[in-house]
């Protein structure tokens, strides 16, 4: 008896460690047809009334996901590009403003463009929160069945990176809530300058959580994650530094966190990859991956799968 209870303890360990890590697909292919195989090879289907989420850029950028690479895509899901307005002014700070860019930047020549908080908002709560206890999102959020997170993966002057937890948490909470986030919970209005960098890179995990949890769980949601122009500044700098490393290619997962950890991976193996580097550790940037993890919106461990 006590060898058949030993060996179904190891089964159940084995068992539970080969569930442990997160499948996480690539191509280096930066293509329509790369973003597409990378979304049919997560095996998921983006179905209902889906909000496809992405930067629009801001005015003067260049670098952000381009129509010509995600409009095939976007079509085949039949999706509303999902957006909301900033809290830090800019070209982006009003309804009007922002479809503006959306549309100079070629983005409602291939869908519908959405500015989720254009006609107010609505609370997401955050669960166990350690400095949210909600995340504020614009009310359309509430119209989707399903959302596809595009994102293009770079550095950031704040967060050290953006990639798919900035993209669901900062990206779509509306400008009352992305204050909310930048300060911890503290405010929310006023200046998004907040002197506590960890407490703010936590939030943004804890908002993150939010939009999964809201998503029967993370069931209604995938993530893909695109590198290439790979700036050491976000698409939301309307100036921003030129990219000095190559482009890597095109990532997947159902797992947030572990998409983000493997997309700073393939950072620090690059040859030259040290300006962003140096951004990402110059911000403490992979705590906003840690505190997801801890929080249990997904894990770091991942299983690297080439689709090459």
């Amino acid at each position: 008896m006590k060898s058949f209870i030993t060996a179904l303890l190891l089964v159940i360990v084995f068992a539970g460690s080969a569930f442990a890590a997160s499948d996480v697909f690539f191509t280096k292919e930066i293509t329509p047809a790369g973003l597409m195989a990378i979304y049919n090879k997560l095996g998921r289907e983006a179905s209902g009334k889906v909000g496809v989420k992405l930067s629009t850029g801001e005015a003067g950028n260049t670098h952000y996901l381009s129509p010509e690479l995600i409009g095939e895509l976007v079509k085949k899901v039949n999706g509303t590009i999902i957006e909301g307005n900033t809290a830090y002014g800019g070209s982006r700070a009003s309804t009007a403003m922002h479809m503006q860019v959306a549309e100079d930047h070629g983005f409602t020549k291939i869908a519908k463009v959405d500015i989720l908080d254009s006609e107010g908002e609505i609370e997401l709560p955050v669960a166990n929160g350690k400095h949210l206890k909600a995340d504020v999102v614009g009310s359309h959020f509430a119209d989707y069945d399903f959302v596809l997170v595009l994102t293009h993966f770079k550095g950031h002057a704040m967060g050290g990176f953006g990639g798919a937890l900035k993209n669901i948490s900062i990206g779509i909470a509306s400008p009352r809530g992305k204050v909310r986030i930048h300060t911890a919970g503290t405010k929310d209005s006023g200046s998004i300058w907040y002197d506590k960098q960890d407490d703010f890179l936590e939030s943004m995990a804890e908002a993150a959580k939010a939009i999964s949890d809201s998503l029967d769980g993370g069931k209604r949601i995938m993530y893909i994650s695109v590198m290439n122009h790979l700036s050491v500044d976000c698409d939301c700098d309307g100036s921003p530094s030129a990219p000095d490393m190559h482009d890597i290619g095109i990532l997947g997962s159902l797992d947030p966190v572990a998409l983000d950890q493997a997309c700073v991976d393939l950072v620090y193996k690059a040859p030259d990859g040290k300006s962003l580097i140096n951004r990402m550790e110059s911000r403490h940037g992979i705590h906003t991956v840690e505190h997801a993890a801890e929080i249990g919106l997904g894990t770091r461990d991942y299983n690297f799968v080439s689709i090459d």
